[in-house]
């Protein structure tokens, strides 16, 4: 059985156990009217949410898409890229560069330990060799004791991190000319931060896209369905409000959502991957439930456009796919053109991804994920509004 029937046959059985409630409390003693309707309400938003878990856990195939498919990614890209790192950078040094020659004992141990420098007089072999990619630079001094760098663009990584280490140099050599003690030493190290391992990256990203897809697809498949099978028009006529039919199925995507997130942290935070947690790591926790409302408004809208599972399906994918990749789901933006990182920040992806990196691994606090969370549920309002106006609880 689909998760489709399976949920829609539960919520046929939710509406009939609401129809069934007057019935049964006929012969009980009537109470007030407030208290009889906060009680009919709250029932049937419990009983709409338990059968929609129900059926979700009864769909092994709803289980394994939405709980174990995004978790073999995580696995996946986890092992391959479990022990990468940033390898020292290789650079000729042509002829005498005295800001070079000038680092030594202590200063030089610690320059050679991120960078390989071998000497060489033929300006242009090296030059060939960056070119062809056998050397990441190379180093020459100019003019008025200038540091020459040539580098090629083809690794940004590798360049970054040359320039980093150079101007470091530089800084101390600056500081050293003045005649007064320098502020700071010459600390060689990598661009990268060393604390941002592959899986520091990746948890947040694919965590986020779990979460979009579970919620988008989620929303729509079963807003369509329950429309075409009439399911909506019962829900409506039964004694339950549009509210309870509402929260329920919130309720029941932000459950299934931090789920997600306690297996994934789970899972990385094993000695294996070695995934560490920063502080307030906990705010990925509101962060998730007002990703899941964000994403459900666009689930939202794709189910109240389509009128079929096979065009909902479409209209999702076309939503999620791009939203994924230019969002930094997989790998970063930073090398992306500018205006391709542009149009990433109008997807709500990108700033929850960018949030749960901040409060998971790059001790960001509150005030990294307040202004995102506000902005997931302006967002979901906005989008809710749009879908309303495109709303039917039945087909045409």
């Amino acid at each position: 059985m689909s998760a489709e029937r399976t949920e829609t046959a539960a919520a046929e059985q939710g509406a009939a156990d609401q129809r069934a409630v007057p019935a049964q409390r006929a012969g009980r003693p009537a109470g007030g009217p407030a208290t009889e309707g906060g009680k009919e309400r709250a029932s049937a938003f419990v009983s709409l949410s338990r059968v929609m878990i129900v059926a979700f856990l009864r769909d092994k195939a709803a289980v394994f898409f939405v709980l174990l498919f995004p978790l073999m990614f995580l696995l996946l890209f986890g092992t391959l890229l479990k022990g990468a790192s940033s390898p020292h950078a290789k650079v000729a040094q042509v002829g005498p560069v005295r800001m070079l020659d000038a680092v030594q004992g202590e200063a030089r141990s610690q320059l050679e330990q991120v960078l390989t420098i071998s000497r060489t007089d033929d300006e242009a072999a090296a030059r060939q060799k960056v070119k062809k990619g056998e050397l990441d630079a190379l180093i020459e001094e100019g003019a008025g004791g200038k540091l020459v760098l040539r580098f090629s663009a083809a690794d940004q990584v590798r360049a970054g991190s040359v320039q980093g280490i150079l101007n470091s140099v530089v800084q101390q050599a600056n500081q050293a000319a003045t005649g007064q003690p320098p502020a700071f030493t010459l600390d060689a190290s990598r661009v990268e931060d060393d604390s941002l391992k592959p899986i520091q990256f990746l948890t947040p990203g694919l965590l986020g896209w779990a979460i979009a897809t579970g919620a988008v697809f989620g929303a729509s498949l079963t807003l369509v369905s329950w429309r075409k099978k009439q399911v909506l028009r019962r829900l409506r006529l039964a004694p339950v409000s549009a509210g309870a039919i509402v929260a329920s199925r919130v309720a029941v995507s932000v459950l299934t959502a931090l789920v997600q997130t306690a297996v994934f942290l789970v899972v990385a935070t094993t000695p294996y991957f070695g995934l560490k947690l920063t502080g307030d790591w906990w705010l990925i926790l509101p962060l998730v439930v007002c990703a899941t409302i964000a994403f459900m408004s666009i689930g939202l809208l794709a189910g109240s456009l389509a009128k079929t599972e096979e065009a909902s399906n479409g209209i999702s994918q076309i939503i999620v796919l791009p939203m994924s990749f230019l969002s930094g789901s997989f790998f970063p933006m930073d090398g992306a053109p500018d205006w391709l990182r542009t149009l990433s920040n109008v997807f709500p992806l990108k700033h929850l991804v960018t949030s749960a990196q901040s409060v998971l691994t790059r001790g960001g606090g509150v005030m990294d994920a307040l202004p995102t969370m506000g902005g997931l549920l302006l967002f979901a309002a906005v989008l809710t509004a749009i879908s309303w106006k495109f709303f039917r609880w039945e087909d045409a």
